[in-house]
């Protein structure tokens, strides 16, 4: 029989269990953890926390954060979070919607998931025009001069942005991308008030975006929904006339996606 320990919730914890717990509070947390808000949660001995978060950064489930003590998602976990939203019958009913609006709109319309250097995209559908911007699944981006990127800088606790826009330059991409933290700020301040974000030429030049979010079961950004044309198709004041349709897209994938948490 497995050993087991009492969590704080006086609830018997088996020790093949205890691990996945681990990633369950990291991922639901949705901010990197110290070890002592871990212990007070699960109610597990100091030694036997410290063990498991080594194997599970070891492993590449867990890795540190910034400031070397919290843990955060690794890449494996990541990793695991994309592909159980790909799994068949989510994706099929998915990428129904993302196929509808897309239609509707008339231009290439995106997924994307936030990764720890940039915005990876998970799922797209194509425009049929002929002139239009090639960026496959798996493709990653930027954050600073992407619309899916500055939505997801927007949504950032305020020591968690510190930390990232502290780590390295904003690249310029093209003469259009914001290089400035400051600037940057300004604009992600502007995004929060607004709950959708622009790219006006900044990633690439000759494309437009908006990106709006689709939120999880605790009004987290999950993932971007966004679409982009070619400025020759249309300016960033025409692809913001596509909001609309985007937000009520944006709307049902996240009731999509809750109602399958629901019936877990």
């Amino acid at each position: 029989m497995a050993e087991q320990t009492t969590s704080s919730k006086g609830t018997q914890i088996p020790t093949n269990l205890r691990l996945l717990l681990i990633l369950e509070e990291v991922a639901r947390l949705g901010v990197a953890v110290k070890p002592a808000q871990l212990i007070e949660t699960m109610g597990l001995p100091k030694p036997t926390l410290h063990r498991l978060l080594q194997t599970a950064e070891e492993e590449g489930f867990l890795q540190r954060d910034l400031d070397g003590r919290s843990y955060g998602p690794g890449p494996r976990l990541r990793s695991l979070a994309v592909n159980t939203m790909s799994s068949e019958h989510l994706r099929t009913a998915r990428l129904a919607i993302l196929k509808a609006v897309a239609e509707e709109i008339g231009e290439t319309c995106n997924l994307a998931t936030p990764d720890r250097e940039g915005m990876t995209y998970l799922d797209r559908v194509e425009t049929k025009w002929p002139l239009r911007i090639q960026l496959p699944i798996g493709s990653q981006v930027p954050f600073h001069c992407t619309a899916s990127g500055k939505l997801y800088l927007s949504t950032l606790r305020l020591a968690t942005l510190n930390s990232v826009l502290s780590a390295g330059p904003l690249d310029p991409q093209t003469d259009k991308t914001i290089t400035s933290v400051d600037i940057l700020r300004d604009e992600l301040q502007q995004i929060r008030e607004q709950g959708y974000a622009t790219d006006d030429e900044e990633f690439m030049t000759g494309m437009a975006a908006v990106a709006v979010p689709i939120l999880d079961q605790q009004d987290r950004l999950m993932a971007t929904l966004s679409v982009h044309a070619p400025v020759q198709r249309h300016s960033l004041a025409k692809i913001l006339e596509f909001l609309r349709p985007l937000q009520q897209a944006a709307k049902l994938l996240t009731e999509l996606h809750g109602n399958q948490l629901d019936n877990i």
